[in-house]
């Protein structure tokens, strides 16, 4: 391995959807000791690298090392990485792997983590933020595009419908178990309100992720995007009220984050685009990454910085710009310099 475009291609190379992380764990291992940091794995399979002088601020760089379970062979097309993760978010991580090894005078310790399943459940995240102590400022990696800084993202509501009705002949006017779930949808959108929007920061919108159901039973698999101060257990009650027989369950409520520009981590990757010839755009984001996972836990400096394209993420099309790529690890390299200055 002989530079940071090395890493991410031998990085995108390696399968790893969620649950299924164990061999790009190992590989990432090896590869953070060779860099000259401490690295091994705690309990629930994250990998974890510290670099530095250890005398002064932790600063934890947090990216994650699973991808949708959507295979996309890793390939070079000219100028461009192609591969599952690109984008999301083996480029990023890649960046604040490449970025840490450069700073092995921090003073202090750079703890880069690669986190697992937070395509899914946000295990990895969870585990960190309750096992590991605060950081002092926390750089979050997904693809922001470089001259790009995310001060936040929405929350995240996932809701569990299921009913059940008699067996009934086809014509009986009695409601059916899907024509329940089919109404229940509907009313958990009059339930957001009239104005929902999954581009708008502002506003919750809703996705129908799946359906499944006959006559005499029927389940839905909902995804509610919410911003910050969404009052979740006042939806969740209005819900059950219109449940019409059947059972809701919220199966996972993770709140809304978003920090201003005077954050420390923010200012301080906004001066290392400008350093870099970029200006800052400060960004929120509609979806929830590990930023969501860990700030109800952690109330440190923070923010979420990387190259690649969010647009590309989970698709068919995803991969990444080797020139973004590298500029994007200048950045964070560069915004390392300014929190040991800042800290």
């Amino acid at each position: 391995m002989s530079g940071p475009v090395d890493l991410l291609q031998a990085m995108l190379s390696i399968p790893s959807p969620s649950g299924r992380e164990d061999e790009l764990a190992r590989y990432l291992e090896k590869a953070m000791n060779d860099l000259g940091m401490a690295a091994g794995r705690d309990e629930a399979g994250n990998v974890i690298g510290d670099i530095g002088t250890g005398r002064g601020p932790v600063v934890m760089l947090l990216g994650h090392l699973d991808t949708v379970d959507r295979p996309l062979p890793a390939r070079r097309e000219g100028g461009r990485l192609v591969g599952r993760g690109a984008a999301d978010a083996k480029g990023p991580l890649a960046a604040m792997i490449s970025a840490a090894a450069a700073r092995p005078s921090f003073p202090g310790t750079l703890r880069v983590v690669g986190a697992v399943e937070e395509e899914r459940l946000s295990r990895g995240g969870e585990h960190l933020a309750r096992t590991v102590p605060a950081p002092d400022a926390l750089l979050v990696g997904e693809p922001s595009g470089w001259s790009r800084v995310v001060l936040g993202y929405k929350g995240k509501i996932d809701i569990g419908y299921r009913v059940a009705r008699a067996a009934t002949h086809s014509t009986n006017p009695a409601a059916k178990a899907t024509e329940v779930a089919v109404a229940f949808w509907h009313d958990l959108l009059e339930a957001l309100g009239p104005e929902r929007d999954h581009g708008a920061f502002g506003l919750p919108a809703a996705t129908l992720r799946g359906v499944h159901g006959d006559l005499t039973e029927a389940r839905l698999d909902i995804d509610c995007r919410v911003p910050p101060g969404y009052d979740a257990q006042a939806l969740a009650a209005r819900l059950r009220a219109r449940a019409n027989g059947g059972e809701v369950t919220i199966v996972r409520h993770v709140p809304a984050v978003r920090r201003g520009r005077a954050d420390p981590v923010v200012r301080a990757v906004s001066a290392a685009i400008r350093r870099h010839g970029g200006t800052p755009r400060p960004t929120l984001k509609t979806g929830t990454s590990d930023m969501n996972t860990v700030a109800p836990h952690w109330d440190v400096p923070m923010a979420t910085y990387g190259p690649g394209d969010g647009s590309l993420d989970h698709s068919d099309e995803e991969h990444i710009e080797i020139a973004e790529f590298l500029k994007g690890v200048d950045v964070l390299t560069t915004a390392l310099d300014e929190l040991a200055a800042t800290l």
